[in-house]
């Protein structure tokens, strides 16, 4: 890893950020945008479709790259968030690196239409990341770097090309959510409910938060999904569950009639959201885009599920994890095949639509080497208990 590198990491540990998970926020998004073209909206429509950034990397990618294996229509879409910048600037980091993307999804969509399931990549993971092409040249292959060199250093294609030689799955479209634009995000609709299961005051963050159910936006929202210290017991772990919780509030508070039905909170958070996306040229348009949400929105909610790649720790640095080699083989053969998750991969596996606002978002394993206890060991207070505890450790509500 190179100096630029570390010190761009030490500066982001010392302020304790992560960005936020991307998913349901694009679910969110696209369910909205489909309503708004549908009420006739074409003038709207054209500025939205402006806002968004659309990005050719076919070259950069290259032909060599996994086949389709099955058969019909399946849909793997790459998620990732980031915080580059707007502009002429922030096409040049997609293309070529320089900004930070500490949140990547993969999700794969059925050609039936009858499941889907997305699988976080975490950013820490040690990986073998393969020879990139940039515009301004290229990126050599490096063995044990961490998984989001990959777009810091080759941005978007990069990312692509490193996903799918690592999981033998063929990218079909990829979204990049860009959070400098989240706080607007939020105030559109009138803030986030949250529950925060004691109070916070830290001046040192300048985080200040009562204990209980509450509404919070602006930059106490953007602080809740980044600030690591005061939640919790301040693990990145926590702060991954929390973010989770937050977006999955974010998201059915998008979609119900309090913002559906103010014609000015709509507009806003389209505005905000589609001024945070860049798309492949793929996609072509907001309206394809908008189709490409309905397709997981027909499936349903509780019909789309989510989990971390399979995982464990990468014994030269406890700071760092390695993907379970023999699991995470099983997993992307079966997207690669479009099937189902098996129960074992699926255990801790949560869905779109079971998250409610400040409760304990998901259950991620353990590292899978480690055992985990059988749940008929457990009487049903004890297991209680250790969901309280773990909800209190990740700075959540039981």
């Amino acid at each position: 890893m190179s100096d630029e590198l570390a010190q761009s990491e030490a500066r982001h540990r010392g302020r304790s950020l992560k960005r936020h998970s991307a998913l349901r926020l694009l679910l969110a998004s696209t369910v909205t945008i489909t309503l708004v073209i549908g009420l006739g909206a074409v003038f709207f429509y054209r500025h939205l479709n402006e806002n968004i950034t659309f990005l050719d990397i076919t070259d950069q990618v290259g032909a060599d790259r996994p086949e389709r294996v099955a058969p019909g229509k399946p849909i793997n879409v790459l998620i990732m968030g980031s915080d580059s910048r707007a502009g002429d600037q922030g096409m040049k980091q997609l293309e070529n690196g320089g900004a930070r993307s500490d949140t990547t999804i993969l999700m794969h969509l059925s050609s039936d239409r009858k499941f889907a399931y997305g699988v976080s990549l975490p950013r820490d993971a040690v990986i073998e990341r393969p020879t990139c092409k940039t515009d301004e040249g290229t990126v050599p292959a490096e063995s044990g770097a961490m998984f989001n060199t990959a777009f810091y250093y080759g941005g978007v294609a990069c990312t692509v090309k490193t996903v799918e030689s690592l999981t033998g799955v063929r990218i079909d479209h990829w979204v990049v959510v860009n959070f400098n634009g989240f706080k607007d995000m939020v105030d559109a609709i009138g803030g986030v409910n949250v529950c925060v299961p004691h109070a916070i005051d830290d001046d040192q963050y300048k985080m200040h938060l009562k204990a209980g159910n509450q509404k919070i936006k602006g930059q106490a929202a953007l602080d809740y999904v980044r600030v690591r210290h005061g939640f919790g017991d301040g693990s990145d772990i926590g702060r991954m569950k929390r973010q989770q919780s937050f977006i999955a509030s974010m998201a059915a508070q998008v979609v119900s009639a309090g913002t559906l039905t103010r014609v000015d909170r709509l507009v806003k958070f389209l505005d905000a959201a589609t001024r945070s996306l860049a798309l492949d040229t793929g996609v072509g348009n907001i309206l394809s885009l908008a189709k490409l949400g309905q397709e997981f929105q027909s499936i349903g909610l509780d019909n789309i599920q989510f989990i971390t790649v399979p995982w464990e720790w990468y014994e030269p640095d406890p700071n760092r994890i390695v993907w379970n080699q023999k699991l995470s083989d099983r997993l992307w053969k079966k997207m690669r095949n479009d099937e189902p998750l098996s129960r074992r991969l699926s255990a801790d596996a949560v869905s779109a639509a079971a998250t409610k606002a400040g409760k304990k978002a998901t259950d991620d394993p353990s590292p899978t080497s480690s055992p985990s206890s059988s749940p008929s060991a457990q009487t049903s207070e004890e297991a209680a208990a250790e969901a309280a505890a773990e909800a209190e450790a990740n700075g959540l509500c039981a």
